[in-house]
């Protein structure tokens, strides 16, 4: 959301907007009169050599490889002091999970069109996918385009008007709606599967917008039809079921969507046309087709830890709220196929994040004065398969989550340059944004606007699990200034998520530690400071996920 849309009226009290200054200036002085805090170069290296070692294979989720990274973070918590913060009085918080795979007959996708019946193979023009419970799903039924899916009545929109979804299958856009805030339209995305479940549908199917098509080619949807999907594991032991009980749904390409729209009025290509057309808002319809979709899975469980640790703060009232630094420990694992090298290391990902996260651990063991409010250190599992570590743990907190006063996440910095900018996805939102200016202030270090809007990195790391719940949180990562676009440009397209994300990148170890500094810096001044970060008045998602908690104007 722009800052002129989320702005507080005139009429707001003058004095909260003299203690939003005041907040502001306090955070500045916590941050300029810190104690000295040692960050060695040194230091962040070696963490980050045993954490992206090939004796770790990559660090998967459920493997022995993560395991023992778990029990490395878990020996430097025990050597920092950092008390354990699992319920069971360890570490280590298992989080359970459920892996399902497509098994049996391929799946397919039958549709009936006013000139007969056609087939669409799975991983050739459909990827359909069942349910996380496992066993064969078949759904039947008429088709209904739906635009975007979305429903939502602070912004006055929905798709499903006039529309009657019962026991039907619901025909959506595979794409952000264009012409609102990125980040908001990425999270109704997020929402479409909920949102048809909520109106009766029993099965979806999602078709790219032409410009969809340009940013993620049919080709890569296809080959997730060979992919296993994970979710986590909820405390009554049912998989967490991300589509809301859809027993099937589906992603179908370009030649299987002209048959869903085939007699439809509007035609297919005028509502790609309007979709693709800047606030385009395709109108709902019922389709003159039906279809049935047919999958078989297999599912096997297993566990992962999330590793938890605490450092009680010094104020007796204070203590008991919580700012909660998480860093995710497991990579992708290794390449199933190809030749050489096919450990997938991930030094950037996320080795250096979780160096980020014990060497700020280690600053607030060992300087004199202990942090009035607790931090609360979070290595998380599972990132990768889907931010479900930072799942489990947000809806299973050790204390309860009101007490969680923010969340910092530390996710791929991307550490081949001197960095002189750093980007807080998210702080935006909330209060937490005048921390890291100061942080960053005190350090030369300038807080940059996203630089990537497009990419909707608030909704696609561990934070925005914390913030769902109603955390004010960000992500933090190095910026696009000197020399930083061309770095993470490099990094994106040859080394991310690639055997090459290991030691032998040119990694500029005292930007690591910088990097840590600054998180230090901001760290202690939201434990320190007398009141705990707000959400702005007005903002979408602090009125979404916190609508009963106390706000501060944006400045």
């Amino acid at each position: 959301m722009n800052r002129n849309a989320c702005s507080t009226p005139l009429s707001f009290p003058a004095r909260r907007w003299f203690s939003v200054g005041l907040l502001a200036a306090a955070l500045s002085t916590t941050v300029l009169a810190q104690p000295a805090a040692d960050f060695s170069a040194d230091r962040f290296k070696a963490h980050v050599a045993f954490l992206a070692d090939d004796l770790l294979e990559g660090r998967e989720a459920g493997t022995r490889g993560h395991e023992i990274a778990a029990h490395y973070v878990a020996a430097q918590f025990a050597l920092l002091g950092v008390k354990p913060a699992a319920p069971d009085g360890t570490y280590f918080e298992p989080v359970q999970l459920a892996e399902w795979t497509r098994s049996g007959a391929p799946g397919v996708l039958t549709v009936t069109t006013p000139r007969g019946t056609r087939a669409f193979k799975q991983g050739v023009d459909a990827v359909i996918s069942g349910s996380p419970a496992g066993g064969s799903s078949v759904v039947k039924g008429p088709l209904v385009f739906v635009g975007y899916g979305v429903v939502d009545a602070a912004l006055a929109l929905d798709d499903y008007q006039g529309i009657d979804a019962r026991g039907k299958i619901v025909v959506m856009l595979s794409a952000p709606m264009t012409g609102i805030d990125s980040e908001i339209a990425a999270h109704l995305q997020s929402q479409q599967q909920q949102t048809a479940a909520e109106h009766g549908a029993v099965g979806t199917i999602s078709i790219q917008t032409h410009s969809s098509a340009k940013v993620r080619p049919w080709q890569q949807y296809a080959q997730r039809a060979t992919e296993a999907s994970t979710t986590w594991v909820q405390r009554d032991g049912s998989p967490f079921d991300y589509s809301h009980g859809l027993r099937a749904t589906a992603a179908v390409d370009a030649k299987a969507a002209a048959a869903l729209f085939e007699g439809a009025s509007p035609s297919l290509e005028e509502l790609l046309a309007t979709a693709d057309a800047p606030g385009g808002r395709p109108k709902p319809i019922a389709l003159k087709t039906s279809a049935e979709l047919r999958v078989t899975t297999s599912t096997r469980r297993y566990a992962s830890p999330d590793v938890v640790g605490v450092i009680e703060g010094s104020d007796p009232t204070l203590k008991r709220e919580y700012v909660a630094l998480m860093a995710h420990a497991d990579h992708i694992g290794m390449s199933p196929t190809g030749s050489g090298d096919r450990i997938n290391n991930g030094a950037l990902d996320n080795a250096a994040g979780i160096a980020t996260l014990l060497e700020v651990a280690r600053a607030f063991a060992f300087t004199a004065e202990r942090p009035k409010r607790s931090i609360m250190l979070v290595a998380n599992t599972a990132e990768e398969k889907g931010l479900l570590g930072a799942e489990y743990f947000a809806h299973n907190t050790p204390v309860p989550a009101d007490q969680i006063v923010a969340a910092i996440d530390l996710d791929m910095p991307v550490l081949l340059y001197d960095f002189s900018d750093v980007v807080a996805y998210g702080a935006s939102h909330s209060t937490l944004e005048a921390a890291f200016r100061a942080a960053g202030a005190a350090m030369n270090v300038a807080v940059s606007p996203d630089p990537m809007p497009e990419q909707s990195i608030f909704v696609r790391s561990d934070h925005y699990a914390m913030a769902k719940v109603g955390v004010p949180a960000v992500m933090l990562a190095t910026g696009m200034a000197n020399g930083g676009q061309a770095a993470w440009g490099t990094f994106l397209t040859t080394q991310y998520h690639h055997p090459s994300d290991d030691l032998s990148q040119p990694i500029h170890w005292q930007a690591g530690a910088r990097f840590a500094e600054l998180n230090y810096r901001a760290v202690r001044a939201l434990a320190d400071a007398a009141e705990p970060p707000r959400w702005y008045a007005g903002d979408y998602f602090g009125n979404l996920f916190a609508s009963g908690a106390r706000k501060a104007p944006k400045p």
